[in-house]
């Protein structure tokens, strides 16, 4: 996924949980990262964590955004998430849990692991 992303310029993931791998190698690669979630979470230093729910979004938190990305994202939030990236035309990635399908019409990338969704 990492790699995927490499040529944003500013990412925002969304519910990053305790998950902070992703958001602290995109930052340690130059790009800007905000990470979100409904609970308060704690990032690395180069990263900024903003309390905010996908559903009910601070739309100025994902503006300026090239992608929006998310992890293990359940499919109740692939359309709010879409929603969000198509308001501030950023591309909007992300992989499931377990078996989950896509609830949004996307494009499926192999990555080690597993597979990358990408929303159109």
């Amino acid at each position: 996924m990492r790699d995927y992303l490499s040529d944003a310029d500013r990412v925002v993931e969304v519910g990053i949980g305790r998950r902070t791998d992703l958001a602290s190698a995109l930052a340690k690669s130059g790009i800007s990262v905000v990470a979100t979630d409904v609970h308060e979470r704690t990032v690395p230093d180069a990263v900024t964590f903003v309390r905010d729910d996908i559903v009910e979004p601070d739309a100025s938190v994902y503006e300026k955004a090239d992608a929006l990305v998310a992890q293990n994202l359940p499919p109740e939030l692939h359309r709010p998430t879409l929603a969000v990236a198509r308001a501030v035309d950023a591309t909007f990635v992300f992989t499931t849990l377990g078996g989950d399908q896509p609830a949004v019409p996307v494009e499926r990338k192999t990555i080690p692991g597993g597979t990358l969704f990408v929303a159109n």
